[in-house]
């Protein structure tokens, strides 16, 4: 199933009510920028938002039935418009953005609402994003810009000041069990959820099987690496001929779950403390060692699309994991 067609998920019907709270009141914000967790559903309500202001019934808003949620809902309709980094590039770039205002700021064919969507919006080069101040500081009339942003600060103050925001947090795991469930059918998908983190909508076009399988062998690996039973030359020579991104937001998260033990527990981390070690026998990483190693991590992740050693740049993270001066298992 689509992810744009599945139902709505509970954990965005909060954020949904506002905006169509807003569109029948006739305050349906020009500029919004949703802060997402990394899949949880921040793309699914930009479309859905999309569909909200497009909508030929009011009241109903968004209908689904009639012709223009059926077309913006295939990204067909003439008013609504998408912007994404383009294949060969990580970045949205000035080109695309300057395309986005003109075409903003021609009348709308419906007589309705223009909407742009731009996503990942933090993935905008400076240049990119000052481009999009003009159409943010004199926004023509009935226009709707949706940005879609996991992290907001790399977004400059001036982008932000002049949008609301809505956010779209992780949802609880049985929360996104139930939902992945009810659209998609029995499957292991708290396993695939082991292996992906709390970011449901990354498995509603997904097999959850090889997901689960990869997880729960790369989470006993990083388990035996930190205990000294793997060797990291061996196993990053394994993981760098096969699904490496992959591999790497499982070590993300993995990383991320002994952090949150290390701090007692808890959804939210507020600060890095220098004294305490995570508890249990055979502990030796302290919290500043961990969240300097998470960010290695989420820096590979980025660098996958340059030239680069894979091999070597995953063994120097996992020697970093591993016990100084433990022995390896053979």
């Amino acid at each position: 199933m689509s992810a744009l067609a599945a139902s709505m998920p509970p954990w965005i019907a909060s954020a949904a009510g506002s905006l169509a709270a807003a569109r029948l009141a006739g305050r349906l914000p020009h500029a919004l920028l949703i802060h997402e967790a990394p899949g949880a559903g921040g793309d699914w309500l930009a479309h859905w938002a999309a569909r909200l202001a497009l909508c030929e019934r009011s009241s109903e808003a968004p209908c689904g039935k009639c012709g223009a949620c059926r077309r913006a809902l295939a990204w067909q309709h003439p008013d609504l418009t998408r912007v994404a980094p383009l294949e060969d590039s990580r970045q949205i770039r000035i080109e695309q953005v300057r395309e986005l205002a003109a075409e903003l700021a021609l009348t709308s064919h419906a007589g309705g609402y223009k909407v742009g969507v731009l996503t990942p919006a933090d993935s905008m080069n400076r240049f990119a994003a000052n481009a999009l101040l003009k159409t943010l500081e004199e926004p023509p009339p009935r226009t709707l810009l949706v940005l879609v942003a996991s992290q907001p600060s790399r977004l400059p103050p001036t982008v932000l000041s002049r949008c609301q925001r809505l956010t779209v947090r992780a949802p609880a795991r049985a929360a996104a069990v139930a939902w992945l469930t009810e659209v998609r059918g029995q499957g292991p998908w708290e396993a695939a959820l082991e292996a992906v983190g709390e970011a449901p909508m990354l498995l509603l076009e997904a097999d959850p099987e090889p997901l689960a399988q990869i997880g729960a062998e790369l989470r006993q690996t990083l388990d035996a690496v930190a205990g000294g039973r793997a060797d990291p030359v061996a196993t990053a020579e394994r993981w760098a001929r096969s699904e490496l991104p992959l591999r790497l937001r499982c070590f993300e998260n993995w990383l991320t779950d002994r952090i949150r033990r290390g701090q007692g527990g808890g959804d939210l981390i507020s600060e890095v403390r220098a004294g305490p070690y995570l508890p249990g026998a055979g502990a030796f990483l302290n919290i500043r060692e961990l969240f300097g190693l998470l960010d290695e991590v989420r820096e590979l992740r980025t660098a996958l699309d340059v030239p680069l050693n894979r091999a070597l740049a995953l063994e120097a993270l996992l020697r970093r994991l591993a016990p100084r001066g433990a022995g390896v298992a053979a």
